[in-house]
Protein backbone atom coordinates (compact mmCIF):
# COMPACT_ATOMS: atom_id res chain seq x y z
CA UNK A 1 0.00 0.00 0.00
CA UNK A 2 2.65 2.59 0.67
CA UNK A 3 4.39 2.41 -2.94
CA UNK A 4 1.19 3.22 -3.52
CA UNK A 5 0.32 6.30 -1.58
CA UNK A 6 -0.07 9.63 -2.94
CA UNK A 7 1.94 12.17 -1.44
CA UNK A 8 0.07 16.14 -0.85
CA UNK A 9 2.33 18.79 0.11
CA UNK A 10 0.40 21.88 1.58
CA UNK A 11 2.45 25.16 1.35
CA UNK A 12 0.28 27.34 3.74
CA UNK A 13 1.38 30.35 6.64
CA UNK A 14 -1.13 29.97 8.74
CA UNK A 15 -0.33 26.53 11.10
CA UNK A 16 -4.09 26.21 11.91
CA UNK A 17 -5.15 25.86 8.45
CA UNK A 18 -1.85 23.68 7.62
CA UNK A 19 -2.94 21.42 10.16
CA UNK A 20 -6.30 21.25 9.46
CA UNK A 21 -5.62 20.17 5.67
CA UNK A 22 -3.12 18.07 6.54
CA UNK A 23 -5.53 15.68 8.97
CA UNK A 24 -8.16 15.83 5.78
CA UNK A 25 -5.71 14.49 3.63
CA UNK A 26 -4.29 12.35 6.22
CA UNK A 27 -7.75 10.90 6.77
CA UNK A 28 -8.11 10.12 3.10
CA UNK A 29 -4.89 8.23 3.19
CA UNK A 30 -2.32 11.00 1.62
CA UNK A 31 1.28 11.44 3.20
CA UNK A 32 1.53 14.84 3.60
CA UNK A 33 4.31 17.80 3.48
CA UNK A 34 3.85 20.74 5.44
CA UNK A 35 5.84 23.67 4.45
CA UNK A 36 4.94 27.30 5.79
CA UNK A 37 6.76 29.44 3.57
CA UNK A 38 7.03 29.61 0.09
CA UNK A 39 10.72 30.09 -0.59
CA UNK A 40 11.68 26.64 1.39
CA UNK A 41 8.72 24.82 -0.10
CA UNK A 42 10.33 25.63 -4.18
CA UNK A 43 13.12 23.27 -4.17
CA UNK A 44 10.92 20.83 -1.68
CA UNK A 45 8.30 20.38 -4.73
CA UNK A 46 11.35 20.02 -6.84
CA UNK A 47 12.99 16.86 -4.54
CA UNK A 48 9.53 15.46 -3.17
CA UNK A 49 7.26 15.90 -6.55
CA UNK A 50 4.07 15.56 -4.63
CA UNK A 51 1.46 13.90 -6.31
CA UNK A 52 -0.73 17.76 -6.00
CA UNK A 53 -0.33 20.75 -3.89
CA UNK A 54 -2.45 22.89 -1.87
CA UNK A 55 -1.18 26.44 -1.71
CA UNK A 56 -2.12 29.41 -0.37
CA UNK A 57 -1.61 32.80 -2.27
CA UNK A 58 -0.90 34.46 0.54
CA UNK A 59 2.12 34.25 2.04
CA UNK A 60 5.10 36.16 3.93
CA UNK A 61 7.85 35.57 1.34
CA UNK A 62 6.92 34.54 -1.85
CA UNK A 63 3.22 34.61 -3.20
CA UNK A 64 1.52 31.62 -4.08
CA UNK A 65 1.06 32.68 -7.63
CA UNK A 66 4.90 33.03 -8.08
CA UNK A 67 5.33 29.73 -7.04
CA UNK A 68 2.90 28.46 -9.50
CA UNK A 69 4.66 30.58 -12.00
CA UNK A 70 8.04 28.87 -11.06
CA UNK A 71 6.53 25.62 -11.58
CA UNK A 72 4.80 26.45 -15.25
CA UNK A 73 8.41 27.01 -15.96
CA UNK A 74 10.46 23.70 -15.19
CA UNK A 75 8.41 20.97 -17.08
CA UNK A 76 8.94 18.40 -14.45
CA UNK A 77 7.11 20.72 -11.83
CA UNK A 78 4.45 21.65 -14.55
CA UNK A 79 2.59 18.38 -14.42
CA UNK A 80 1.98 18.26 -10.68
CA UNK A 81 -2.03 19.74 -10.01
CA UNK A 82 -2.25 22.73 -7.86
CA UNK A 83 -5.19 23.35 -5.52
CA UNK A 84 -4.63 27.03 -4.74
CA UNK A 85 -6.47 27.74 -1.24
CA UNK A 86 -7.06 31.72 -0.50
CA UNK A 87 -9.21 33.74 1.22
CA UNK A 88 -8.10 35.63 -1.74
CA UNK A 89 -11.83 35.08 -3.46
CA UNK A 90 -12.41 38.11 -5.98
CA UNK A 91 -13.19 37.11 -9.48
CA UNK A 92 -9.95 38.67 -10.73
CA UNK A 93 -7.82 36.85 -7.62
CA UNK A 94 -9.36 33.41 -9.02
CA UNK A 95 -8.26 34.51 -12.50
CA UNK A 96 -4.89 35.09 -12.03
CA UNK A 97 -4.63 32.19 -9.44
CA UNK A 98 -6.14 29.90 -12.63
CA UNK A 99 -4.03 31.59 -15.09
CA UNK A 100 -0.61 31.24 -13.17
CA UNK A 101 -1.47 27.87 -13.28
CA UNK A 102 -3.84 26.39 -10.24
CA UNK A 103 -6.30 23.40 -11.55
CA UNK A 104 -8.58 24.40 -8.91
CA UNK A 105 -8.79 27.23 -7.05
CA UNK A 106 -10.72 27.09 -3.69
CA UNK A 107 -11.44 30.28 -1.01
CA UNK A 108 -11.70 29.69 2.62
CA UNK A 109 -13.07 28.73 4.72
CA UNK A 110 -13.16 25.14 2.96
CA UNK A 111 -15.03 22.22 3.94
CA UNK A 112 -13.52 19.02 3.98
CA UNK A 113 -15.64 17.68 1.04
CA UNK A 114 -15.00 20.59 -1.56
CA UNK A 115 -11.25 19.61 -0.59
CA UNK A 116 -11.65 16.05 -0.71
CA UNK A 117 -13.60 16.33 -4.16
CA UNK A 118 -10.76 19.07 -5.47
CA UNK A 119 -7.85 16.76 -4.90
CA UNK A 120 -9.50 13.39 -6.01
CA UNK A 121 -10.55 15.66 -9.36
CA UNK A 122 -7.21 16.63 -9.70
CA UNK A 123 -6.15 13.76 -9.29
CA UNK A 124 -7.76 11.42 -11.64
CA UNK A 125 -7.29 13.81 -14.56
CA UNK A 126 -4.31 14.17 -13.67
CA UNK A 127 -3.64 10.33 -14.28
CA UNK A 128 -5.95 9.91 -16.85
Amino acid sequence: MSTNQKTVMIIEDETDAAELFGEMMRVNGFRVIKMFSSTPAIPMIAQEKPDVILLDIMMPDISGLEVLRFMQREPELAKIPVIVVSAKSMPSDIKSGLEAGAAVYLTKPVGFQDLKQAVEKVLSNHTA
